[in-house]
């Protein structure tokens, strides 16, 4: 039996101790236990596995009850089968059919890199989709298949325009990822929010302030309560550009990928409401299309040129190096994160499934 069955927990310091195997297991029988298929599971847990592997836990295993609740209440389809249509050459339509948008991915991916190859450029839109997580787990597939990614995702409100109060945009992320000659690609992840609203959830919970900047009241004045932040609103990342920015995904998530804009979506939190119903647009570009095969060298001479300065690092470098230590160590999970997991896995959310 292993140890997400129960027996022989490794502790250390009132942590659980689990393999990365572990994680991806127990991640995938939560959300059958919600309810989800096999299918939806299992494209889902390995994006938690990569977030812990990561160190990413805000949307790792922390995370996870929520996506089991929005299981259990009918806000992510469970038993969704992702649709593939190619609608004119260089573009891969995926319909989630309001599932995880996970499988929704896997499922267009292939035809995405076809795509990029004949055309030198690809483009993926997947409608009618949920949260997307780690945008990095998406680009940094493609980038290690020679290809140069760039992904938008939009979400539920949660960011006030420059000048506003009221929230509009979602935390709406972009990333992109270049491949290398050796190793892992060059991944940035980033919202276009001053800071995830995952950290400033986390600060409520544990009762903790948040940096001046992260965040507004429900006035439109700038507060370090996370309390007050939750129920107001987050402030775009750089003023303006991050107000531009915002707009940009939306655009392209919520109109490109034919699903709402943030401002029309359900919250990505709690239980009432219908899906969120948003959108993710990726587009793959095949670099040796323009630039030759030695295009990937060039890459590597320009991280180099970047990196040598001392105190400089590479987009993705802290994440890389977290990914090291739980390759050896694996990830130490809070007790009574455990605990919870533990019911989630056993008894399944205590949220009814909605008919």
């Amino acid at each position: 039996m292993s140890r997400v069955d129960g027996e022989h927990l490794g502790r250390s310091g009132g942590a659980v101790m689990l393999s990365l195997d572990e994680v991806e297991q127990l991640s995938r029988r939560m959300l059958v236990t919600s309810g989800a298929s096999a299918l939806q599971a299992g494209a889902t847990a390995r994006s938690i596995r990569d977030a812990e592997a990561d160190g990413i836990r805000t949307v790792g295993l922390s995370y996870l009850p929520t996506y089991c609740d929005h299981v259990a209440c009918g806000r992510v389809v469970g038993d969704a089968v992702p649709t593939v249509t190619t609608p004119r050459p260089g573009t891969v339509l995926v319909h989630a059919g309001l599932g995880f948008c996970h499988p929704a991915y896997e499922a267009g991916e292939a035809p995405l890199v076809t795509a990029a190859r004949a055309n030198g450029v690809g483009v993926l839109a997947i409608t009618h989709s949920y949260s997307a997580g780690v945008l990095g787990w998406f680009v940094e597939r493609l980038a290690q298949q020679g290809l140069v990614a760039v992904m938008f995702a939009n979400s539920s409100p949660l960011v006030a325009p420059v000048g506003g109060s009221r929230p509009f945009f979602g935390t709406n992320p972009l990333a992109w990822a270049a491949p290398r000659r050796h190793g892992p690609p060059v991944v940035a992840d980033m919202s276009s929010s001053a800071v995830a609203w995952v950290k400033v959830d986390a600060a409520a919970r544990a009762g903790e302030p948040i940096p001046l900047g992260w965040a507004l009241d429900a006035d439109g004045n700038p507060t370090t309560d996370a309390q007050a932040a939750l129920r107001g609103s987050m402030s775009p990342s750089g003023g303006h550009k991050g107000t531009a920015l915002a707009l940009l995904v939306d655009l392209m998530a919520g109109g490109v990928a034919a699903s709402n804009f943030s401002h029309e979506a359900a919250s990505f939190g709690g239980t009432d409401g219908g899906p969120p119903d948003v959108g993710q647009v990726v587009l793959a570009v095949d670099p040796t299309a323009t630039a030759g095969v030695g295009v990937v060298d060039r890459f590597e001479h320009e991280f180099a040129t970047m990196a040598a300065e001392p105190g400089v690092r590479l987009p993705g470098d802290r994440r890389l190096a977290a990914r090291r230590l739980t390759a050896t160590d694996g990830v130490s999970v809070p007790a009574e994160l455990m605990a919870l997991l533990t019911r989630y896995t056993d008894d399944g959310p205590s949220t009814p499934r909605s008919v």
